[in-house]
């Protein structure tokens, strides 16, 4: 088997994240496109980008499974060739039937090259002996500004939506021939059960990456209502703060391999989630918007790491196939940005939004009291 310890082998790993972060975003400025076309309302449009959802979620169970079998080489093809080929066809989709056929299909490649990125990665990393895990996870968020600034400024262009969809394609396309000579043939290979069920160790750091994306999400979903809500900014610059917690957690995630390796994963894990927490009580205290900003650059930078991190943890634990424990824990994050936002606009409604938001702050607290346990060797 080719070593893993290889520049190409890092460079084909990045370039999967890349594409996966690239995909993703190219969909986002295509939505009212495609709502205007289907002429439907938004409750509909709701249903059909929950195809997506399910299509993911899907994938990302199935991706566990033939990972053990077959490596992670032909599904991160395949899936990185199928967000490439499937995202003109979201495109062109007529009917809310077809549009809803082409979204399960797009997010089951997602939720596949998702999942098998993440186990190449692991055993890339494992291989060099050195932290790389929060430099390939920086590349799925370089890969997602990317994406949206491209076919957004394809779109400004006025080169309409399907020659722009198939300009995001031919790239794809062109970073996945680049990587497929270069991904290891035979990635993590596993022998026995095809399928186990989430126990020990690999519960608990599920259950630690949902927290973590949910948070990730919340910021996404219900960061710019919160400061408008608090009368900081207005509605045209609600979006500010993300931004701001996007820019950090991508810095925070190409210098994390440096800190982990100065510091160790558990102070790693301990002093990202304080910082985050740290960040959330900052947003929700602050008595203006510079300050408020300041909290979303503290939530980015906390929680930039903390993934990474935990699919380490998938590599070193020995309750289950190594494979079978990333898709585990992918999909329990996934799940946090699917469940979680929406989870937390239920509390918003019974006890306000500034609630909900210390309540995440007080979850994140069970990332720093977990550290000691999911970092034990």
């Amino acid at each position: 088997m080719t070593s893993a310890d290889r520049p190409a082998t890092r460079l084909a790993t990045r370039l999967s994240f890349l594409v996966a972060g690239f995909g993703i975003a190219c969909w986002a400025p295509l939505v009212p496109f495609a709502k205007e076309r289907l002429a439907v309302d938004d409750a509909v449009l709701g249903l059909l980008l929950l195809s997506l959802g399910i299509g993911s979620v899907v994938a990302m169970l199935a991706t566990g499974i033939l990972s053990a079998r077959h490596g992670s080489k032909p599904i991160i093809i395949a899936g990185g060739i199928g967000l490439a080929l499937i995202l003109p066809l979201l495109v062109i989709a007529g009917t809310p039937m077809t549009l809803a056929l082409a979204l399960l299909a797009f997010g089951a490649a997602l939720g596949s090259i998702d999942v098998a990125m993440n186990i190449h990665a692991v055993e890339v990393e494992r291989a060099a002996r050195q932290p790389l895990m929060s430099g390939f996870h920086a590349l799925f968020s370089i890969g997602g500004f990317a994406g949206s600034a491209v076919m957004t400024a394809l779109l400004s262009f006025h080169l309409g939506p399907l020659a722009s969809a198939l300009i995001c394609s031919v790239l794809m396309l062109t970073a996945m021939g680049l990587a497929w000579p270069r991904l290891l043939r035979r990635a993590q290979v596993q022998e026995g059960p095809l399928f186990v069920l989430p126990h020990g160790i690999v519960l608990l750091l599920a259950l630690l990456a949902a927290i973590t994306f949910l948070i990730e999400g919340a910021m996404l979903d219900w960061g710019a209502l919160l400061v408008i809500g608090k009368g900081l900014v207005s509605e045209a610059r609600g979006g500010l703060g993300y931004i701001v917690f996007s820019i950090a957690m991508t810095a925070g995630r190409l210098g994390g391999d440096a800190v982990v390796a100065r510091i160790g994963d558990r102070a790693t894990l301990v002093g990202g989630s304080l910082l985050a927490i740290a960040g959330l009580a900052v947003l929700l205290l602050a008595p203006s918007a510079t300050v408020a900003i300041a909290g979303f650059l503290l939530i980015g930078l906390g929680a930039s790491n903390l993934v990474p991190v935990l699919f380490r943890g998938a590599a070193k634990q020995t309750a289950m196939p190594t494979g079978l424990a990333v898709a585990s824990i992918t999909t329990a994050g996934y799940a946090g940005v699917l469940v979680g936002p929406a989870g937390i606009g239920f509390v918003a409604h019974a006890v306000g939004l500034p609630m909900a938001f210390w309540m995440l702050a007080a979850l994140m607290g069970v990332v720093t009291l977990s550290a000691r346990a999911v970092t034990a060797k």
